[in-house]
């Protein structure tokens, strides 16, 4: 199997569509690809998901332990001819500043995976060849496959670049890329758009192949094979072959797409059944839930249609009332509020659930990684339960709501602590995305308590 790394200086010089690219261009010469994302993250994954067809995997030694991520790398790549990891930030960057924990690089020397180098050469000139010199010799245990120059403005300048690197470089530059609006994917203050408001993803990967083949050298890429394990672990599961599947409503849609490829399929592995349902658009619930997951998104895009679609919203509130689970990470915790006040002051009413206000703000909260320790028992463990998990948001809890909290926080770039995870009967909600492989128990107890509801409803 063919197997690397596409990591970057740092963010924003490249690599995802570099990645991207690459991706593409290997599916258009017959490759099963399978896509990786180092570190947190869910827009770029989802990118990387429609691009290749096979859903994308977190890769993360922070919040998971280096088996977790071994299994998880060897496991995804079953089936597949290449595995293509996008890292995170720049190469070196992680959870601190004098380690390499959670960097793309550790994740590239604990599965063997060689790194294409990705350069934003838009004002660079005979300097750039310092910094690949710097990066080439920062930690000698990384193996660079290859350069890619990014936004080159044009052939003399792309000669200048090439000479000034290899006087000091052997590795190969693979080319360069050009700004071409044709394989541009617009921003927003989160990230990338998300692939569900991609006009055409084919189109968009006919364009990432066309502009690959036009401006990479793909050919030494194919000869980075990787030789480590590709077979399936024995499942974790408990699930006795007698048990019927327990179905699990997931909110998919524009509004809602933030998700751990992992966290399915973990849940999957305990008996779980994913049954997914677009807030935006349907007028009742699945039937037959046993629990719902609702995860991160931008519902302050189409709050107000989110506010209009009340039949749903009855449903979820009715559904919450009857204590049946419901778990809810970030925007689907602004779904299960009071109200949710956008940053021109309009505010709109949200399914009540939760007796919390919430508003947006004009900057990340709390940005990073978060260790977890639950203070109480709730939906998803008990007392005493340790996690990690990571928050990406700009919206907060209005001063004055208050409810009880089963968390107690810890924010591993700040320092500082609190109590969060708020719990009311069997709901739970939380900024905090969690990654279930970093305590396997959490998808376990989610579907246990999951199958009792729906064997009660059953019996009733």
């Amino acid at each position: 199997m063919i197997a690397f790394m596409v990591a970057g200086t740092a963010s924003g010089v490249g690599k995802t569509t570099v990645a991207l690219a690459l991706m593409a261009a290997l599916r258009e010469r017959g490759y099963q690809v399978q896509p990786f994302k180092c570190g947190p993250d869910f827009l770029d994954t989802g990118h990387h998901s429609a691009i290749c067809g096979r859903a994308s995997r977190n890769l993360d030694t922070w919040m998971l332990d280096r088996e977790a991520n071994r299994a998880l790398f060897a496991e995804a790549s079953i089936g597949a001819d290449a595995a293509i990891v996008e890292g995170v930030m720049g190469l070196y960057d992680g959870a601190s500043g004098d380690s390499e924990e959670g960097s793309s690089a550790e994740i590239a020397k604990l599965l063997g995976l060689p790194v294409l180098l990705v350069l934003d050469a838009a004002a660079s000139a005979r300097s750039i060849a310092a910094v690949v010199k710097g990066f080439e010799s920062f930690d000698p245990a990384i193996r660079f496959a290859g350069i890619v120059l990014n936004n080159v403005a044009s052939g003399p300048h792309y000669r200048l670049l090439e000479t000034a690197i290899r006087s000091v470089s052997a590795t190969p530059i693979l080319g360069c890329m050009p700004v071409d609006t044709r394989i541009a994917i617009p921003e927003r203050y989160l990230g990338l758009h998300t692939t569900e408001e991609t006009a055409s993803v084919d189109d968009l990967r006919t364009a990432l192949a066309t502009v690959a083949g036009e401006h990479l050298d793909v050919a030494p890429l194919l000869r980075l094979q990787w030789t480590g394990p590709t077979k399936a672990r024995q499942s974790a599961s408990a699930v006795r072959s007698d048990e019927q599947p327990v179905r699990i409503g997931v909110a998919r849609d524009k509004a809602f797409s933030f998700y751990y490829e992992d966290n399915f399929a973990l849940l999957r592995e305990h008996g779980a059944e994913l049954v997914p349902f677009s807030p935006l658009r349907d007028a009742a619930l699945p039937e037959q839930l046993g629990a719902l997951y609702l995860g991160g998104g931008y519902p302050e895009l189409y709050a107000e249609a989110l506010s209009a679609n009340t039949a749903l919203l009855d449903e979820l509130r009715v559904f919450a009332q009857a204590g049946k689970p419901v778990y809810a990470e970030c925007g689907g915790m602004t779904y299960l509020g009071q109200s949710l006040t956008l940053l021109d002051g309009r505010s709109h009413a949200m399914a009540g659930v939760l007796p919390l206000e919430f508003e947006m703000t004009p900057h990340l909260v709390h940005f990073g990684y978060v260790e977890i320790e639950f203070v109480e028992d709730c939906l998803l463990g008990a007392i005493g339960t340790k996690v990690r998990g990571h928050s990406f948001h700009c919206s907060c809890v209005r001063p004055g709501s208050t409810m009880p909290t089963a968390y107690r926080l810890r924010y591993s770039l700040s320092g500082e602590e609190e109590l969060e995870g708020f719990h009311l009967k069997n709901v739970l909600a939380s900024y905090v995305h969690l990654h279930f492989r970093g305590n396997q128990a959490l998808a376990s107890r989610l579907v246990d308590v999951a199958r009792n509801s729906q064997a009660v409803e059953a019996v009733a």
